[in-house]
């Protein structure tokens, strides 16, 4: 009787893992929104990541890092959820509104994520929709509130 609770846990545990398990470990792609880019997002885990954006804006370039929480959507297979935190930094010619000097500007701050992936089943490609605020600190007073944009990346298991 022992045995046989032990295997119904395990068999629980095992189906309970493979549900929250991701369908790739890398995925390499673009995001589209007012800050176009590239995105690289990698699993350190079943439900934790660290994603890089490399957006172009401005006539210069922000470098943002991302660590995610991810999870499946209950009763929706191959979506999944996630919420992430993390900073940028960025380089712009003449960021200044209205300024006409060649004098280059840097931003410092905060990022915050949230968005929903869907993994096809049958193709090696995630589809994502995600809002990313941003909170300046250094260069920068502003809150970007217009991070909408859509990722679209492929998977490498």
């Amino acid at each position: 009787m022992k045995l046989k609770k032990i295997l119904i846990v395990a068999l629980l545990v095992a189906m309970t893992s493979a549900i929250s398990a991701q369908n790739y470990k890398t995925g390499i792609g673009a995001r589209v929104g007012f800050f176009n880019g590239l995105t690289v997002k990698h699993f350190l885990n079943q439900n934790n990541a660290v994603e890089g954006i490399l957006n172009f804006r401005w006539d210069g370039v922000i470098i943002t890092g991302l660590y995610e929480w991810q999870n499946p959507l209950p009763n929706a297979q191959g979506f999944d959820y996630y919420l992430g935190i993390g900073g940028h930094i960025g380089i712009f010619d003449d960021y200044e509104w209205g300024d006409d000097d060649d004098d280059a500007s840097t931003i410092v701050g905060l990022d915050l994520i949230i968005g929903l992936e869907y993994t096809f089943p049958q193709a090696p490609f995630t589809i994502g929709l995600d809002y990313k605020p941003a909170f300046n600190f250094i260069g920068d007073n502003r809150v970007w509130a217009d991070g909408l944009a859509l990722n679209l990346r492929f998977n490498i298991n």
